[in-house]
Parts: C-alpha cells; structure tokens; sequence
C-alpha cells in the first residue's frame, strides 16, 4: 500500500539507510513504500527454492512411473530432467515476476512485489535483467555478495535489481478507510452557498476524496496551494461569488455536498 505525503520536506539532506522509499511523483506528491530487508527476502527465496524442488521432484517421480528405474535415468531422461531443471533456475523468477505483476509464490505468499524505482510496476525485461544478475548474487557462495550490497544500498537493492532499476516493497494490508469530518465544522451558511445538485465523476469523487483525507496532515498554506492548482476544474459546480472561502475549504465543501447528495438518493 502507498501512503501519499507532503513534498515540501528538504531534499538537501544525504540518504540514509531506511525500511521507507518516498518517491515524488511528477504531480508533486509524495509516495513511501516499505522496502522489504534481506530477511524477509530470504524467507520468499526459501519458499521459491521449495516450489522448485518439489516440482523436480514430481517430474522425477512422473519418470520413474513411467518406467525409468534409478539405473535407467540416463540419457534422453536424464537430458529431460536437466533441461526442467534449468528452466525452473533461470525462467521462473522470470515468467513469476513478469506474468505475476512482480511476484512470485514466495513474494506473494511473505506480501513482496518486485516495482520499478519510480514506483510503477515491471515490464519482462526488468524481470529478465534482475534474475540474470542472480548468478553475480550469488557470488562466492549463497548470495554472500548480494547480501553484502543490500547492506549498503540504501534501498535493500542486489546488483540484479541495481542494473534493472528495481526495488522488492512490501505490500501493506488494506484497511477500510475511516468516515471522513471536516474540521472545523461547516455552518449552514457554507452549505447553502454550495450548488445543491453539484455532481461529480467517479475520479473527480475519488480525487476529491484522497485530497479531503489528507487535510489533517497538510498545513493550510500548502493545502491551499495545492487546491488552487486544480480549481478551475471546478469552478462550473463552485458559487459564482464565494464567500471568501480559501481554495481547500471550498473543495472540502463541494465533496462533502456531492457525497451527502450521493447517500440520500
């Protein structure tokens, strides 16, 4: 889950090591994502590694069913064997991650999802290029220098996701959202100057709502900057004169307006 913030924080300061990734979108609002530490990754790899052998296994098991003893598994059985062995090593990180919106069994299962450094989601060849690099990963042994470069990256980042432009996040729980209050109170003076049979779609409703829940955690000058950007959008369901209203109180209004005339009819 992403959780939007303020952007008017200073950026002069140096990154530090962190389990939050902010990233500003090009509409000036700021994202943070829960970066997942190599613990948590581990356990998802652990559980990768069991999926592919126990579908080893089933294969060995589905050959020697079919008449291929323990002397016998050689030749073309065992070229059979090696070559889903291999394609289980290098193509299923990548047919997961790819297909799967940048989850595998394991991530999903722990919650993870593999997004781009800008925070949208994988394409094949992020996936293509972060698996490829896991033999580099790997090096000397157990994914020593992997481990090694997660500790130093700032964003828990392998060499695989640091020349793909990736991140592993972990995927917070949903939670139903709260009733909303506008604070303070709107009097009936407000209400009334609001048109009654304003109407609003579904993404000006959506908007509108994302924009009124963050009020609380906004200052009143950056709410009102950040309201007066996207007004005149508004301006045809606005009062003609308002009644010296600032730009945040007035959206505030109109979704409350649309949403007590949504609930009545």
């Amino acid at each position: 889950m992403v959780t939007p913030s303020t952007v008017d924080a200073p950026r002069s300061a140096a990154p530090r090591l962190d389990t939050i990734a902010a990233i500003d979108s090009p509409e000036q609002v700021r994202f943070e994502y829960r970066l997942a530490g190599p613990a948590r990754r581990g356990l998802a790899y652990a559980i990768d590694l069991f999926v592919k052998l126990a579908v080893l296994f089933v294969l060995a098991i589905l050959l020697m069913l079919g008449g291929v003893s323990g002397e016998d598994f050689q030749g073309w059985t065992l070229g059979v064997f090696a070559l889903a062995a291999f394609a289980l090593e290098w193509g299923y990180g990548v047919a997961f991650e790819a297909l799967g919106n940048g989850r595998t069994p394991g991530k999903r299962a722990l919650r993870l999802r593999v997004i781009k450094e800008g925070g949208y989601p994988i394409n094949f060849t992020d996936a293509l290029l972060r698996n490829l690099l896991r033999a580099a990963d790997f090096l000397p042994s157990g994914y020593a220098l992997g481990v090694v470069v997660m500790g130093f990256d700032p964003r828990f980042r392998r060499l695989g996701d640091l020349v793909a432009g990736t991140m592993v996040v972990v995927e917070e729980r949903s939670r139903v959202a709260s009733t909303m209050q506008l604070r303070p109170a709107p009097t009936a003076q407000e209400l009334a100057a609001m048109p009654a049979a304003a109407r609003l779609s579904p993404v000006e409703r959506e908007a509108l709502d994302l924009f009124v829940r963050r009020l609380d955690r906004l200052g009143p000058a950056r709410a009102d900057e950040l309201a007066a950007l996207v007004l005149p959008r508004f301006a045809d369901r606005l009062p003609a004169s308002p009644a010296k209203l600032a730009p945040a109180r007035s959206l505030a209004l109109l979704h409350l307006r649309a949403t007590e005339r949504r609930t009545t009819l």
